[in-house]
């Protein structure tokens, strides 16, 4: 071989060792990334983080959010709003529209959305965006506080094709649940709206089971299929059943005797009772609470500030008892609808402790007793315990 070939084959040589190198190096950068080229060209939307820790039996493992506080066990996973007061906007991100956008992203067949309101723009968005990826996507609202809203988001569900059906009555629709898939089911006391993940206090419950999947898909199809609201409901779609060993109760309203599930959950209430409260007017509920009071169950309750010295609240009648009660501290709205019992079940869900949740709006209430998930709503009562005021002004005979 001459010298200029046996130089060529040299560069040659050195050439395909510096290439090799460099895919090499490539591979153990995305490797260190724990993607792909794709995702490093597209990289995907950030979602929650769950936080790694090694799972205790009997602990939930904590999910980080910007702005609120997130934890999950077996079947379930529970989020706090953590409002801070302020009215500026471009604060409100991080927050527990999050991880229920996530959900919707990632959606493939079918979601359906029971909403009093709705106008959060990152839920918006994977609304609309799950609808034009070819999901399947129905909504039943209130006619006044939802389609009769003209700044909210439901007119842009009309306008890109989704069907909408409202309740075209007086009473509410104050339902805010989505069933995503036929496999997860989220609920709580969170409006899909700016108020309520970024001002207002709420929680948001996301369960993967399949009867309750099939309890709220039922409440869903008596709305939007057979147009029933209300005490026109035909049916009630209750269910009780245990999920992973955990009993679980759910109820709609009215067709479904809720307010004797929580007087029933109160009458075992030989510990503890926590409750928080954005409407507490019905006596019967309160009556009883003093009366297990007296037997030695240690009360402790939150009502939101707005409309609870009025002479249908039960807050005076509480505080007068000697009951540990107050008046929250946000200046917004503590919307909770939350019975903690025994430090082992929690109720929750839209259900407002009043005549008008009972007798005539559609609601939902699941009662699950499960202490691990207790102890996350009792993490969020001391949050707001530790903001609340003591009542001034009040009379008591």
């Amino acid at each position: 071989m001459s010298r200029q070939s046996r130089q060529t084959s040299s560069s040659r040589s050195l050439i395909g060792t510096i290439l090799a190198g460099i895919v090499v190096i490539v591979a153990m950068i995305v490797s260190l990334l724990g993607g792909d080229l794709e995702e490093l060209v597209n990289p995907p939307t950030p979602t929650p983080v769950i936080t790694q820790v090694a799972v205790v039996p009997g602990e939930a493992v904590p999910i980080s959010l910007g702005q609120g506080f997130g934890a999950q066990y077996n079947f379930w996973q529970v989020y706090f709003t953590a409002p801070t007061g302020s009215s500026d906007h471009s604060l409100y991100t991080g927050g527990v529209d999050g991880p229920l956008a996530a959900s919707i992203n990632g959606a493939r067949g079918t979601l359906d959305i029971a909403a009093f309101e709705f106008n959060n723009p990152v839920l918006t968005e994977a609304v609309l965006n799950a609808h034009q990826r070819g999901v399947r996507v129905r909504l039943v609202t209130d006619n006044i506080h939802g389609l009769g809203d003209e700044e909210s988001s439901i007119h842009r569900f009309v306008s890109a094709g989704i069907p909408v059906v409202d309740d075209s009555r007086s009473a509410l629709m104050h339902n805010k649940f989505m069933v995503i898939d036929g496999t997860v089911v989220w609920t709580g006391s969170t409006n899909f709206t700016v108020n309520g993940v970024y001002r207002n206090n709420n929680n948001l419950l996301m369960l993967r089971s399949r009867r309750a999947v099939e309890a709220y898909q039922e409440e869903f199809n008596e709305m939007f299929e057979r147009r029933e609201f209300g005490p026109r409901s035909s049916t009630g779609n209750s269910a009780s059943f245990n999920q992973d060993g955990t009993p679980i109760r759910i109820l709609f309203a009215p067709e479904d005797d809720v307010l004797s599930a929580i007087i029933e959950e109160l009458e075992r209430a030989n510990v503890s009772i926590r409750f928080m409260a954005f409407s507490f007017t019905v006596n019967q509920i309160a009556d009883l609470i003093e009366s297990q009071a007296a037997a030695g169950a240690q009360v402790q309750g939150i009502y939101e500030r707005v409309g609870s010295q009025t002479e249908f609240s039960t807050l005076t009648q509480l505080f007068c008892s000697g009951l540990a009660v107050r008046q929250d501290g946000n200046p917004f709205i503590l919307h909770h609808k939350v019975f903690i019992i025994n430090d082992d079940t929690v109720l929750t869900g839209s259900f407002n402790f009043s005549a008008n949740a009972t007798r005539s709006n559609d609601e939902n209430m699941v009662i699950i007793r499960d202490p691990v998930l207790a102890a996350q709503y009792i993490a969020e009562f001391e949050r707001r315990w530790a903001e609340a005021i003591i009542p001034s002004g009040l009379t008591c005979s």
